[in-house]
């Protein structure tokens, strides 16, 4: 019986064959192991309104799970907060975290599909943390292909964190950038 070999996503091939190579010039590596990469992407959505109507969290279950192919986790309240209404262990919001082939196939929709898809686009803000992590927050899931526009009852926001294990926020904004990412000319 053949061995079937698995076809790495495209973004990823791309990161093997020419960004490697060129962080690897640029910034002097000596170990292709010193190269930064993409580690993993965490995709959250809020919910805070689902103290009025749990419903809501079951349609921001099923957007990041159209969105990602993966199931999220409910996320729940650390502590009680009044002036929000808010009791400890309630939820509040879900999550993705995406690995491997996922978070490529991921982080190629956002950059080549999601993004210029926004309404008067002119590049996203170019700010790390500071540790070579970059996150975006989305006013509106519908950017994304896979979200029809009748089954939304709300529009809401989102956030994309891509971790990297880059040492500076140089490496990082240089890495996305290689990688596509449309950050602001300044």
């Amino acid at each position: 019986m053949a061995e079937q070999t698995k076809a790495l996503p495209r973004l990823q091939q791309r990161y093997r064959s020419e960004i490697v190579p060129a962080l690897m010039q640029e910034f002097k590596y000596e170990n292709i192991m010193q190269v930064p990469s993409v580690k993993k992407i965490v995709v959250n959505i809020g919910a805070g309104e689902a103290n009025d109507n749990p419903k809501i969290l079951d349609f921001c279950v099923e957007t990041l799970r159209t969105i990602t192919g993966q199931q999220p986790v409910i996320t729940r309240a650390h502590k009680s907060i009044a002036g929000f209404k808010l009791r400890e262990g309630r939820a509040i919001g879900v999550k993705v975290t995406l690995r491997g082939d996922k978070m490529w196939s991921m982080l190629d929709r956002l950059v080549n599909i999601a993004l210029p898809r926004i309404r008067d686009f002119r590049g996203i803000p170019g700010k790390l943390d500071g540790r070579g992590n970059y996150t975006v927050g989305l006013r509106e899931q519908l950017i994304f292909p896979e979200i029809p526009f009748d089954a939304i009852d709300k529009v809401r926001g989102m956030e994309i964190t891509i971790v990297t294990n880059a040492k500076n926020d140089e490496e990082g904004r240089r890495l996305l950038k290689l990688l596509g990412m449309p950050f602001q000319e300044n």
